[in-house]
């Protein structure tokens, strides 16, 4: 997957359902918060992801120098030099050293210490700590009652064992992991998904030279590894797919042109305003409808939106996996097509 998109636990949760119905929701939050073999932390986009910790230097290192150069060019805005932008790490790793704290504990404890250009940027910017978090340094802990707390990696994580990678290196396996997942893709693609530079992007299938084959088509060439093609053209025809996807899906994000995924005239329905992106009714690849869901007491009320006429089968297997997500949730299912 690349990563489970998690500005929404409760979608991240069902990410993970999705693609593997016996999963259940204690063993997510056990391997998230116990035995910590996943991580949450801000990657792709500025935006929140749970990965798998052993990977989590090759997300870090990949993504550092564009995130790092992105934060750069708003302190600057504010007036704030490199070197002071670069000593509030220190500063906030310090803050951290007796825990984890909140974002606004951690703003309280800089103020007093801050210019006051550092001090206008905090005021209008949400970004604090994106800095360590680029670095590496800082991850996103457990907090009471659901509250958001960074906590420094070394205490989260005391038992990383990391190899260092250069950024060059780390941004040659996200691209082999993106393309395993998500290819055939453009560079495009990949540097939208990811949010590093076309600068960046574009002299890595040079560095990957015979490990990608390029598929002419449309207004840019996509690419895929060699090894997945193989293993494609040996697959034995699969029966049909049928998944219920929740709203942010990880799939949902990985192109920056839809076409492949859906009309154009059921565009809004999927990519709303405000950056919204709803669940939807993945069939062989595709979206065919939007769906719902909503707990009431001990019923689970599923309700399907199609965009189009479903074959009896296929209504069979959305219903199908209705169910399965009932008992993922313990709970009675009451299920509905629009």
């Amino acid at each position: 997957m690349c990563g489970v998109q998690a500005q929404v636990m409760t979608a991240a949760y069902l990410q993970l359902w999705t693609r593997n119905h016996d999963i259940t929701r204690a063993a997510i939050e056990n391997s998230l918060w116990k035995t910590r073999t996943l991580v949450k932390t801000s990657l792709m986009r500025q935006t929140l992801y749970l990965i798998a910790t052993d990977e989590f230097a090759i997300y870090v290192s990949a993504l550092r120098p564009s995130r790092f150069a992105q934060a750069m060019r708003v302190m600057d805005r504010c007036g704030i030099t490199r070197a002071e932008s670069e000593a509030l790490i220190p500063m906030i790793m310090d803050i951290l050293s007796a825990g984890p704290l909140s974002r606004p504990a951690i703003a309280a404890a800089i103020r007093p210490k801050a210019s006051k250009r550092v001090r206008f940027w905090m005021e209008n910017s949400w970004s604090l700590v994106r800095l360590p978090v680029a670095e590496g340094l800082v991850c996103y802990g457990r907090g009471e009652n659901n509250e958001v707390v960074f906590i420094r990696v070394d205490h989260w994580l005391p038992h990383l064992k990391a190899k260092p990678i250069t950024s060059i290196e780390a941004q040659c396996t996200l691209l082999r992991k993106y393309l395993r997942a998500y290819g055939p893709a453009t560079l495009t693609d990949f540097s939208h998904w990811s949010g590093i530079s076309m600068q960046e992007v574009k002299s890595l299938p040079h560095l990957l030279e015979g490990e990608l084959v390029g598929i002419p088509g449309g207004k840019k060439s996509c690419f895929l590894r060699c090894e997945d093609i193989a293993v494609l053209n040996s697959s034995p025809a699969a029966k049909s797919s049928i998944r219920l996807l929740p709203n942010f899906d990880s799939y949902l994000l990985a192109h920056r042109e839809k076409d492949h995924l859906l009309s154009a005239k059921h565009y809004k329905r999927v990519y709303r305003n405000q950056a919204w992106i709803s669940p939807v009714v993945l069939i062989d690849g595709a979206i065919a409808g939007v769906w719902s869901h909503k707990l009431q007491g001990k019923k689970l009320l599923v309700n399907i939106e199609p965009f189009g006429k479903l074959s009896k089968a296929e209504r069979a297997g959305i219903e199908e996996e209705a169910v399965s997500l009932a008992l993922f949730f313990k709970a009675e299912l009451e299920f509905h097509f629009a």
